[in-house]
């Protein structure tokens, strides 16, 4: 029946003129870019200029490195806004293909301002949460030798989760921006070029990227220079710049916070839309992927610029945030106990090689040129993924080398010569591992390889049969990437051991900033691997708009090849982060025992979870990490069936849309999906949030009365540690399982086994639809939830003691 719809004559419906619905119930442009937008563009101009001004000042004030950093970041803007122009120059092809990007822009930023503003309320309260915790704790010895009180550090501490969370915030209006505007282009260039559509995508994706990574960089830099200069760092009685980092935690929280709910919320959205589709067009009436007649079908295109795109935006920079904050941390840690001249180097590394990492993904990304032999070429020349692996290719030696020269300029000192080329090895294996990791989820998802073939292939027995070969799948794949984090975690840890730097008593202290460092060098190529991931989300929305206007077949054969890259993309990238997921909790791990020991004014090196209260923290954790699984699954199923019951009823009611007399009422679905999504978010946001302070402050007192002082820090140690290991192997099963269910899909939909329309591929629909909540929702908002977990307890940590 798929084939016989396919191949009809559309004639009557394609010689109408069609128009889309339009969402936006209000100006769907941020308050903030409204009023820059309103302002003359020489005021505005001279207004930057100060702006910028100010910024270099305090750089120059602090340190050059800072300047340094500064100074790429600001370049990189530079380079997005060339991106941006070079994208929006593009033509949108014909009208029907315009009309169709308006209505799946008008959704997205219509949801996105709408949950936008619930995230930012809670926030709000959060932060007045945070404000009272830190005006009734207890300051640490080397707060009071700095005079630094209460009140400043509660003010500093609440101000930089605010900041933390205005930035991630925009980093996810961004991602989400250039996507509604760049599908239209992509789907018009695959009339003429495969590789004019894959270059488009790849550019609007790096857009995305460079604007990402350069404010997680520039936001921490400023914060880090603001208060250098304010607290006036190095005079003396004065505080000391190793403890500066340690203010910088809230941005970190702020970030995570916004990225948590951005993700859940979009997940939620997205594979709602996607399931309800599915299992009513493709399943019940037998139409195509994308399909006009489909009452969700625009939904579904909303939901991969909200959860595919914003999130995921939110979700990078939260991770190159922790990552930096962390690194900082642990690296002014060991500097004042080997009692290093000049600590900045070790402290501000993490902000070099962040910034050395926007250099080398720009030119990774425009190392993917269109090239003169594909022009005007209808079909795909050369396997995109080949194309996007060159790139990543490129940006990995430049890595290498920019890591090494970091390492020598930032990390040399006299006390101990040769530890900078140690700590280069270290960011060596960081980078090796970010490849394997690569290498190893693209070989699980990828349909060119055994695995999905097996998956598909398992279809052709039925629709149970997919689901067992599915789950076994995800299950098998999370033994390589945990040997791969172990070999790396332990390697850092001795090439940083043995690198050199003792403390005073003569021990060797450069395990942990070995494991930071390698951290550093996985995601040192972060934005062009976020590149590749915004690629996935603006590939697949141009190929339901090549679908919806009706496009020749040849056309819609890129787009489904684009996709079907797009999809191996986004699960690599999803493995990927759950890789420096892995990583950079154990970091923030550390940095929490050292926050104990100091307001704790005793050494809390060890957690032993032989003592009843402690394995029963260790329980919680992990159960957390299940519960938290089951009510966002669970949250796409109940939205995704208002989804179905929704379609169903639009195709009883209007039997006219089957053959193109009635129109479906697209804006139902976007207005069910929107609202139910932003309902379903809030149940398991909180339960990753109230969980760690609950557990803490009962142990706390549980403490209190039975003689154990540190029993609150150290059930929730216990549960931290628990948490990330159980959220580790679950994120990589439902996040490879997940994948690999979608492109067995695909692979079947290139006409093997039956091709599209056969029992088969409605076998592959079905896994499908299983997978999309594991690989887009739970999966994703898992290793968010991890990071933000070791976040909260590091910011929290006094309410447990």
């Amino acid at each position: 029946m798929g084939d016989d719809i396919e191949s009809a004559s559309l004639g009557v419906y394609q010689d109408r003129q069609r128009t889309f619905p339009d969402m936006r119930s209000k100006v769907n442009t941020p308050l903030i870019f409204r009023i820059l937008m309103g302002i003359n563009i020489r005021v505005l101009l001279v207004l930057l200029l100060f702006a910028f001004g100010i910024i270099f000042y305090i750089g120059a004030s602090t340190s050059p490195i800072i300047l340094f950093v500064f100074s790429i970041c600001i370049v990189s803007f530079c380079f997005s806004i060339y991106l941006t122009k070079w994208v929006l120059s593009k033509d949108e092809g014909p009208q029907e293909m315009a009309q169709i990007s308006e209505a799946i822009r008008d959704g997205a930023e219509g949801f996105f301002r709408t949950q936008y503003s619930t995230i930012s309320k809670m926030a709000m309260l959060l932060a007045v949460v945070i404000l009272c915790i830190y005006l009734f704790r207890s300051t640490t010895p080397q707060q009071e030798s700095s005079r630094i009180g209460r009140s400043t550090t509660a003010y500093i501490t609440v101000a930089a989760f605010l900041l933390g969370a205005l930035c991630s915030g925009i980093a996810g209006y961004v991602g989400m921006w250039v996507s509604v505007r760049a599908n239209v282009r992509v789907s018009s260039a695959a009339r003429r070029s495969a590789r004019e559509a894959l270059q488009i995508a790849v550019r609007a994706g790096g857009f995305s990227a460079i604007v990402v990574v350069g404010m997680a960089v520039i936001g921490i830099a400023i914060l880090y220079a603001a208060f250098h200069v304010w607290l006036d760092v190095g005079s003396p009685g004065s505080t000391k710049v190793t403890d500066l980092p340690l203010l910088l935690v809230g941005y970190g929280f702020g970030a995570s916070f916004v990225a948590l709910f951005a993700q859940l919320g979009g997940g939620i959205y997205t594979k709602a839309a996607d399931v309800g589709a599915d299992l009513v067009g493709k399943v019940e009436q037998g139409i195509p992927e994308d399909d006009p007649r489909n009452p969700a079908v625009i939904a579904d295109l909303v939901g991969d610029n909200v959860g595919d795109c914003a999130a995921r935006g939110a979700d990078l920079f939260e991770s190159i945030a922790a990552e930096i904050i962390s690194a900082m941390i642990l690296g002014g840690t060991m500097a004042e106990r080997c009692k290093i001249e000049d600590p900045s180097g070790f402290i501000l590394f993490p902000l070099v090689v962040h910034s050395f990492d926007l250099v080398i993904s720009s030119i990774g990304i425009l190392s993917i040129r269109r090239g003169t032999r594909e022009s005007g070429v209808k079909g795909p020349i050369e396997d995109p993924m080949t194309i996007l692996q060159r790139g990543y290719s490129v940006t990995i030696v430049l890595a290498v080398l920019t890591f090494g020269l970091s390492t020598r300029w930032l990390l040399h000192t006299e006390q101990a010569p040769s530890a900078w080329f140690n700590f280069a090895l270290c960011g060596l294996v960081g980078i090796i591992t970010a490849y394997i990791f690569v290498w190893i989820t693209k070989y699980y998802t990828d349909y060119k390889h055994e695995p999905v073939r097996s998956l598909a292939l398992s279809s052709s027995t039925g629709h149970g049969t997919n689901i067992i070969a599915g789950v076994s799948l995800g299950l098998e794949s999370t033994a390589l990437p945990v040997l791969v984090i172990s070999v790396s975690i332990v390697s850092a840890f001795w090439l940083g051991r043995t690198s050199g730097l003792v403390d005073e008593a003569g021990n060797p202290t450069g395990g942990l900033f070995g494991t930071a460092v390698a951290t550093m060098g996985m995601l040192s190529t972060a934005a062009y691997v976020l590149t590749m991931d915004m690629f996935g989300p603006i590939a697949d929305n141009a190929g339901g708009i090549v679908e919806m206007s009706q496009q020749p077949e040849s056309v819609r054969e890129i787009t489904d090849l684009l996709d079907a890259v797009g999809n191996t993309t986004k699960a690599t990238t999803k493995g990927f982060a759950i890789g420096s997921a892995a990583l950079a909790s154990f970091l923030l791990f550390s940095a929490y025992m050292d926050e104990v020991a100091s307001f704790a004014h005793e050494p809390f090196k060890q957690v032993d979870i032989a003592i009843p209260e402690v394995f029963v923290g260790g329980l919680l954790g992990s159960m957390l990490i299940f519960l938290f699984s089951a009510w966002a699954c669970a949250a796409v199923g109940r939205t995704a069936q208002e989804v179905v019951k929704e379609v169903r009823r639009q195709f009883i009611e209007r039997p006219g849309i089957m053959d193109y007399t009635e129109k479906p009422e697209y804006g139902r679905c976007v207005a069910i999906v929107a609202s139910a999504s932003l309902r379903e978010m809030i149940k398991p946001g909180a339960l990753a949030i109230i969980s760690p302070m609950a557990v803490g402050f009962l142990f706390k007192i549980l403490g209190h009365y039975t003689a154990q002082p540190l029993l609150g820090a150290k059930v929730v140690a216990a549960m931290l540690m628990f948490a990330t290991v159980s959220g580790i192997l679950m994120a990589l099963f439902l996040n490879t399982a997940g994948g690999a269910w979608d492109n067995a899909k695909k692979y079947i939909e290139t006409g093997v086994l039956g091709g599209k329309g056969s029992d088969c591929h409605k076998a592959a629909v079905t896994g499908d639809t299983v997978g999309d909540p594991f690989k887009d929702t739970a999966g994703p908002s898992l290793h968010v939830l991890i990071k933000m977990l070791a976040t909260i307890t590091l910011v929290m940590a006094p309410i447990f003691l």
